[in-house]
């Protein structure tokens, strides 16, 4: 790990500022993914700005009879919360089906969102890999894929985006507040932040340079049931191979995109009276596997048609 210096942010205004002042300055809170990276070479920030002790982790009702969580708040205290598990049991179980409990303990709100793709060439740093050093080229197009995208990937990256929570976000179409060096606060839809790899896989989000999330906000949730679904190789210290996330007729699929993917030609489809299966191939028909993952698309199209019989069950 390279040498960085450190400081404890006394308020979000402040560790804003700081970190467009500081060249090289990323924000930790729970660290949980990006300590790691440091630990690889793989993130060197010269100046680490600590916001884990921020006022930013109420989980409090909005006036217009949402929820607003803050940044701050850990994994585990979002998924036990009684609001969130009586209202959007989809975010909690979302929650409970990525990380181990001690991550969840520890791991922010904000943080999860950010978290940085488990492609294993991403963390090989023998190997080229255009989100590491643009321009370097992607080794995963010929190499073990996988897990690698099927939606919206590009001949410069095809890795995929692991948030659990960011899938369940999507489909209730939470939005992220943010707060910019200048003071300006903004708000945003979850499914803006994160961009599709395009020419440009090195830059992943919608923030600005110092932008800091300080909330995510619920809007009150839809009518009907909800229930996130996952599949991977085993049951824990595993990565996931693909996730739905239903909230009454709205469908987010995760683990096979850049992003957490909005369903939308699904979404269509249902609001068309289509039955579940039909809808997901809606969906599947823009598909690119590769080869090594073909596989995903018939997954996918079980797993998101069993879902979506599981929400209209609950509601």
């Amino acid at each position: 790990m390279r040498p960085f210096t450190y400081e404890r942010a006394t308020s979000a205004e402040a560790a804003a500022r700081a970190a467009a002042l500081t060249p090289g300055a990323r924000f930790i809170a729970g660290g949980t993914n990006l300590i790691d990276l440091m630990k690889l070479e793989i993130e060197t920030p010269a100046h680490l700005i600590d916001v884990s002790r921020l006022p930013m982790a109420a989980i409090e009702p909005t006036a217009v009879g949402g929820l607003r969580i803050g940044a701050a708040a850990s994994n585990s205290a979002v998924a036990a919360d009684a609001t969130v598990r009586a209202r959007y049991p989809v975010l909690s179980e979302a929650i409970v089906a990525g990380g181990s409990p001690q991550l969840r303990n520890k791991a922010s709100v904000a943080g999860n969102l950010l978290q940085r793709t488990r492609c294993p060439y991403f963390y090989d740093t023998t190997k080229p890999c255009n989100k590491r050093r643009p321009g370097a080229g992607c080794a995963a197009l010929e190499g073990l894929n996988r897990n690698a995208a099927i939606f919206g990937a590009s001949r410069a990256c095809i890795a995929t985006h692991t948030s659990d929570m960011a899938v369940a976000l999507v489909a209730l179409d939470a939005r992220v507040e943010a707060l910019s060096p200048s003071g300006q606060p903004r708000s945003f839809p979850v499914s803006e932040l994160h961009y599709l790899p395009g020419d440009t896989p090195h830059l992943e989000t919608e923030l600005i340079p110092g932008e800091l999330i300080t909330a995510v906000v619920l809007p009150p949730p839809p009518a009907g049931g909800q229930t996130y679904r996952k599949v991977r190789d085993r049951a824990s210290y595993a990565g996931g191979l693909a996730s739905v996330a239903v909230a009454g007729g709205q469908v987010a699929l995760g683990m096979v995109a850049h992003k957490p993917w909005r369903a939308s030609a699904a979404e269509g489809a249902l609001a068309a009276g289509a039955s579940p299966a039909e809808a997901i191939a809606r969906e599947l028909e823009g598909a690119s596997p590769l080869g090594r993952n073909d596989f995903k698309v018939p997954l996918v199209a079980r797993l998101t048609a069993a879902a979506i019989d599981d929400a209209n069950g609950r509601g």
